[in-house]
């Protein structure tokens, strides 16, 4: 028996195989899933589900079909509307992949869901962790001030490979280095 919370939702979910299934599988619009036979609230049992790269996961085994649901993306295709067929991705727009409350998660293009990532707390700790990284490091900050104005000067003679030999690293590196993908702080 599930108890319902004030304001909330539940709504079924439909997808391939589910009716060769001995259960049905519910998910509410505070994020929360459900298997029950007939009745949500009566015989339903809320499930936690599994993770998957951090993200709340229901795995079934279906006929002939993948067994992984991604919660946020189930719920997004119950509850959220798409502004056009552009939108095929599903944020949480407080960054937190657990919490799949339908006001956390909104439709989004390629270039939001990139552009949302960028200010990920994790990505940002993940930036400020290479930033201040000292060990490991194939180039001093010195060498990489001397490639920034090798790179820069309008009557450069040397190519990006013959560089990237001088100093021992690959061309790619030399190519973020330029880009500010790398060693952008300097």
């Amino acid at each position: 028996m599930i108890k319902k919370l004030a304001g909330e939702v539940w709504k079924p979910l439909i997808f391939s195989g589910w009716r060769q299934l001995r259960n049905r599988y519910a998910v509410s619009s505070f994020g929360r899933i459900a298997s029950y036979k007939k009745d949500i609230l009566n015989d339903g049992k809320t499930l936690s589900g599994s993770l998957t790269t951090g993200y709340r996961t229901l795995n079934l085994h279906r006929p002939n079909n993948k067994g992984t649901l991604y919660i946020h993306r189930e719920m997004a295709k119950i509850f959220l509307k798409k502004a056009s067929p552009r939108y095929k991705y599903v944020i949480h727009q407080n960054h937190n992949k657990l919490d799949n409350n339908i006001k956390n998660l909104r439709w989004a293009t390629l270039d939001q869901m990139m552009a949302h990532q960028q200010y990920s707390p994790a990505k940002i700790a993940y930036k400020e962790k290479q930033a201040n990284k000292t060990e490991g490091l194939k180039l001093t900050a010195t060498q990489v001030k001397k490639i920034k104005t090798i790179l820069n000067s309008k009557n450069r003679s040397i190519t990006i490979k013959q560089l990237a030999q001088k100093y021992n690293v690959s061309e790619m590196t030399m190519y973020r280095i330029k880009s500010g993908e790398n060693w952008g702080r300097i």
